[in-house]
């Protein structure tokens, strides 16, 4: 099973879900702080929807869920068989969800692309403990040195930290 990723910044996540449930017809599947996200069967979609205030009705990233770590596989070395450049993130933890994946680079407008599979549910956004271990990544996308990346795909702990949410970092 495949399906379309579409990753929205909102200003208010409460305000957000009660929309996307009543157009899609079904409450999200995983609801967290500053995060939800609707695995909508029809059509095929994976709606994510980050708290960004002052970001919201913004495009934060898209992506294609596959089935598992071999599609993820597949994808990238079909993907690089027609030139496209891909940065590698596997075992990683972003989303409240372990996952596999890469992101394609280069797309005309800068949109950021992710192929990805989610290995196991986490009960934190980044990882163990909540850290961000994306900073290498968000360099590599963004052509900025290690550390001055900003954090991918705002999320709840940038807005919790008192910073200001970005979606610059991987997230165009």
């Amino acid at each position: 099973m495949s399906r379309v990723q579409l990753a929205l910044n909102v200003n208010d996540i409460d305000e957000a879900v009660t929309f996307y449930t009543a157009l899609f017809g079904t409450g999200p599947a995983k609801r967290k702080p500053g995060y939800a996200n609707f695995a909508i069967a029809e059509p095929p979609l994976k709606l994510v929807l980050l708290e960004n205030p002052g970001q919201g009705g913004t495009l934060n990233h898209l992506g294609v869920e596959v089935a598992d770590a071999d599609a993820v596989d597949a994808e990238q070395a079909r993907l690089a068989q027609a030139g496209l450049a891909a940065v590698d993130e596997r075992d990683t933890t972003c989303c409240y969800a372990r996952q596999d994946k890469f992101w394609v680079t280069g797309a005309p407008g800068g949109e950021r692309w992710e192929i990805y599979t989610v290995l196991e549910d986490s009960a934190t956004f980044w990882g163990p403990d909540d850290e961000q271990r994306s900073d290498a990544i968000q360099a590599e996308l963004d052509g900025v040195p290690a550390g001055q990346a900003t954090q991918c795909c705002g999320g709840p702990q940038a807005a919790s930290a008192g910073e200001p949410a970005s979606s610059s970092a991987c997230c165009g």
